[in-house]
């Protein structure tokens, strides 16, 4: 295995419960990224997130990889992984110092130490911290402070949210990327990585929830002031829905997916009661007209489900009057015709579709909300690399890796 020999290109591989897929973009000298290639591959070896079959998860890894890099016409080397699944748990955590050296001016080591207490609470052995996100810092009482680098105080606070995933769970996807013969850049929780593709600042800044409905699961990150304060994963997808029209229709799984996509509606009443569909019939039996109203009134009860988790979500943990922005649904699952009408008649909150922004290249192909997060990880990276921060995967046994994350935990957001 080699690392990335083109400086200038970044790779975002989505490891997904349907799908897996590889992007590439091309960062120029203004830290503007352009998509240049595009793979995907049918993801078998992985149920609601979570690697169940090493072996098949790397041939969908290699073909995805392999088509991308055949129409960017580059080598890839390296990548930045997303990781989801039940296993991912959030926590915010608040810690306290004293400004006591010189003047009194905070400085970055002021910083890494307030992180490094906000950091010091349990997480059992068997778990794994992905991320430490800085939500707020507070300088003698004054909140909202993103950056307290310079200024003068006698006490530094900070207030951030810890994301943890099952270290068998994150190990099996680092894995699965290396038996591919490339390099792990980073492991990247899934919802924040869609975030940056789909949110604006100002949505971020008013307060927004942001659901990501896959496959296998749907991923939650609550954004206010800027920062996130919660994420959470729903164990439901549109392989439920699939299954449910499956169900419902008597018809084979991949029907019912293609009928989903073709025909699916997450709201009964947009439909016409007079328009028929096509439905295959399963072991040789002749296929048969139904109502796509029918379709819709299977779909709608488990998309309701999903939206009635997410409004009990933000409710449970406070975030009811601090998400002024409303909901961005992005996914698979969002493309479903009556999704926004769906969300805001369940949750009361306005919706919109996220689709990828502030990208140049192929544009026209990724404008799909199912790039979301492959195109979130590149954006990540950039961020990354534009901080000067090296690789967290470089070698070693995954115990080692690990111990390299906890050195560069403070510098996610400096």
């Amino acid at each position: 295995m080699a690392r990335e020999e083109y400086e200038n290109i970044i790779v975002g591989l989505d490891i997904g419960t349907t799908k897996i897929c590889s992007i590439i973009g091309e960062v120029d000298d203004e830290n503007h990224v352009n998509i240049i290639g595009i793979g995907t591959s049918p993801s078998h070896g992985l149920r609601k997130g979570v690697v169940v079959n090493i072996e098949n998860t790397v041939e969908s890894i290699k073909k995805a990889v392999a088509d991308a890099s055949r129409m960017a016409g580059v080598e890839i080397g390296s990548v930045y992984a997303g990781i989801a699944g039940g296993h991912i748990k959030g926590l915010n955590s608040r810690a306290m110092i004293a400004i006591t050296k010189g003047e009194k001016e905070i400085t970055k080591e002021d910083v890494e130490r307030v992180i490094d207490a906000a950091k010091a609470v349990a997480i059992p052995l068997d778990r794994e911290v992905i991320h430490i996100l800085p939500q707020e810092f507070i300088v003698d009482n004054q909140d909202g402070i993103k950056d307290p680098v310079g200024m003068t105080a006698v006490r530094l606070e900070a207030e951030v949210h810890i994301v943890t995933a099952a270290v068998t769970s994150a190990q099996n996807i680092v894995r699965s990327v290396e038996k591919a013969e490339l390099f792990v850049e980073d492991i990247v929780l899934q919802p924040l990585a869609s975030s940056e593709a789909v949110l604006s600042q100002d949505e971020r800044d008013l307060g927004v929830v942001m659901v990501d409905i896959g496959g296998g699961t749907t991923d939650i990150a609550i954004f206010v002031d800027g920062g996130i304060w919660h994420t959470g994963v729903i164990s439901i997808g549109g392989n439920q829905v699939t299954g449910d029209i499956a169900i419902g229709l008597r018809t084979p799984t991949t029907e019912a997916e293609e009928l989903k996509k073709k025909y699916g509606c997450a709201l009964a009443s947009l439909i016409n009661e007079s328009e028929e569909v096509k439905v295959p019939g399963v072991g040789g039996r002749a296929d048969r007209s139904v109502p796509r109203r029918a379709i819709a009134e299977i779909i709608q009860p488990r998309m309701e489900e999903i939206f009635e988790l997410v409004v009990q979500e933000v409710r449970l943990n406070g975030f009811e009057d601090r998400v002024a922005s409303g909901i961005v649904v992005t996914g698979g699952a969002s493309l479903l015709e009556g999704i926004v009408e769906l969300s805001e008649k369940v949750t009361g909150m306005p919706t919109r579709v996220g689709t990828p922004i502030g990208i140049g290249g192929l544009v026209d192909v990724v404008n799909n909300p199912i790039y979301a997060t492959g195109v979130g990880l590149i954006l990540y990276g950039v961020k990354n690399r534009t901080s000067g921060k090296g690789l967290r995967f470089t070698g070693g046994g995954p115990f080692e890796r690990i111990l390299g994350r906890m050195k560069q935990w403070f510098s996610e957001f400096f």
